[in-house]
């Protein structure tokens, strides 16, 4: 049975049906049907992006207080809504009910409570005067909010990811207009209505649907101040260049290593290594996508890890008690046997798993992974733990710094000295010392090096980056 839901763009605080092509929601576990949703044309874009543009100085006038009042009432509603929405996660994107719960409740409903917190206590400076010999300038330092924001969001953390910022850029003053995945329209249409009921006003936020083309045409749109987006390198790099000089943050791909070290303890590396490379069936930008080990504790490494791999339950994602659920899309599941395949072929051996049924694609285990193989060099997006020797730790860093990527890594160490060499050495944004790469932090900044992005976000560095600085100077000298 179809799940019926709001299928239309929101625009201007009214839901209004698109006029572009239809397109057709899945479950990628059944195949059934859950919904459609009309993408929205050129003139639809425009139209979302007028509604923010038009309510945000009006909506930046509104007293900090008030619009902390709003966040909190969403944060309440999206708490009571989140066994509405998370089951609606799990039917569009394949995530397990436990996930989808995980991304409503942990992370999503609470951008809510701490944007609002984060907003009361976002200062400015007073900066000392320094070209004259007088004591009569002030020199203050503000932050203003940029204007409409374009989010640009992936179907992975459908809500959660987008939650960011428009959360964040609604309780700074700016308004919001946001083009979900054409994966998950539906639950990004259930969280716009939470924002809808909370109170915002007509045009601080925005929906429109559609695939590539229509965030583009959002993103090149000369009245949005600044672009957030989550999704591939290679689309991120043309984000990029549409985007100009418009403030950007950009959350892009990852082939993270955890590297597990000969004096490592052997069973945390291995229960970090089946959350970095089997939560969420791998479809993190976050996930380990290499697990560089010491060639002396390779075997019993592998051991432990086959031994929690076979313990995990593949099926429907709306079992309480399923560990896995489906890939979401046919390009992941292909993009993964491809990677599977060449490595295979290039002389790595499978120890677990393997195969596929539709899109359940078995947590697979390779052994004897090189740097030549796909699966070394790209982002393999799927359950696959790729195992790679070393021999010394410099033989390590130079394994894990050789790819364009530098999102997320990991390393399992006793040795302090080891683990902040290789903590300074990595070129990523987040090194994780003992942790998986599956590891967050919803008040620290989130992002990579390389082709894994720009910018940062969550807490107080997205509020930097939905912002403009300003320098105001005072002379009192009468």
């Amino acid at each position: 049975m179809a799940v019926a839901t709001r299928q239309d763009a929101y625009i201007g605080g009214e839901w209004i049906p698109g006029e572009g092509e239809e397109i057709e929601v899945r479950s990628p576990a059944t195949g059934e049907l859950l919904g459609t949703v009309a993408a929205s044309t050129p003139a639809q874009v425009e139209a979302a992006v007028g509604a923010a543009a038009k309510a945000f100085p009006g909506w930046r006038k509104v007293s900090l207080l008030e619009r902390v009042d709003l966040c909190r009432k969403a944060f309440e509603l999206c708490m009571e809504r989140a066994e509405e929405i998370a089951p609606m996660i799990s039917r569009e994107v394949g995530k397990t009910i436990r996930e989808s719960r995980e991304e409503m409740v942990e992370y999503t409903a609470d951008h809510f409570r701490r944007a609002s917190e984060d907003v009361l206590r976002h200062a400015g400076t007073v900066l000392p005067s320094t070209q004259e010999r007088t004591n009569a300038k002030r020199i203050i330092v503000v932050q203003e909010p940029v204007g409409v924001v374009a989010a640009v969001t992936p179907w992975n953390f459908p809500v959660d990811i987008a939650g960011i910022p428009i959360v964040y850029g609604l309780a700074v003053g700016c308004t919001a207009v946001w083009k979900p995945s054409e994966y998950a329209p539906l639950c990004a249409n259930m969280f716009a209505e939470v924002l809808h009921d909370a109170g915002f006003p007509a045009g601080t936020v925005n929906v429109v649907h559609g695939r590539g083309e229509v965030g583009a045409a959002l993103v090149r749109h000369p009245e949005v101040g600044a672009v957030v987006f989550t999704g591939s390198s290679r689309t991120g790099e043309q984000v990029a260049r549409d985007a100009a000089l418009k403030n950007r943050v950009l959350e892009l791909g990852g082939n993270g290593p955890q590297i597990v070290l000969a004096d490592a303890n052997l069973d945390k590396a291995a229960d970090a290594a089946i959350v970095g490379c089997f939560y969420l069936a791998g479809q993190c930008c976050t996930a380990a996508e290499r697990i560089l080990v010491h060639e002396s504790v390779k075997d019993p490494f592998v051991e432990a890890l086959v031994e929690r791999t076979r313990a995990l339950r593949v099926g429907d994602p709306l079992d309480e008690e399923t560990d896995m659920g489906p890939l979401c899309t046919d390009e992941v599941l292909g993009r993964t046997r491809a990677h599977v395949e060449d490595a295979v072929g290039k002389g790595a051996r499978v120890v677990h798993g393997g195969g596929h049924e539709g899109r359940f694609h078995e947590p697979t285990i390779l052994d004897g992974v090189t740097s030549e193989m796909l699966i070394a060099q790209e982002e393999t997006f799927g359950p696959v733990a790729p195992i790679m020797s070393f021999r010394d730790l410099d033989e390590a860093l130079a394994v894990a710094n050789e790819t364009d990527y530098g999102l997320t890594a990991s390393v399992f160490t006793r040795s302090l000295h080891d683990a902040w060499r290789v903590a300074e050495e990595l070129r990523h944004g987040t090194v994780h010392v003992n942790e998986t790469t599956n590891y967050w932090d919803q008040l620290a900044p989130f992002g990579g090096a390389k082709k894994s992005g720009a910018g940062r976000e969550l807490a107080g560095w997205m509020i930097d980056a939905l912002t403009e600085t300003k320098q105001i100077t005072f002379d009192l000298g009468d």
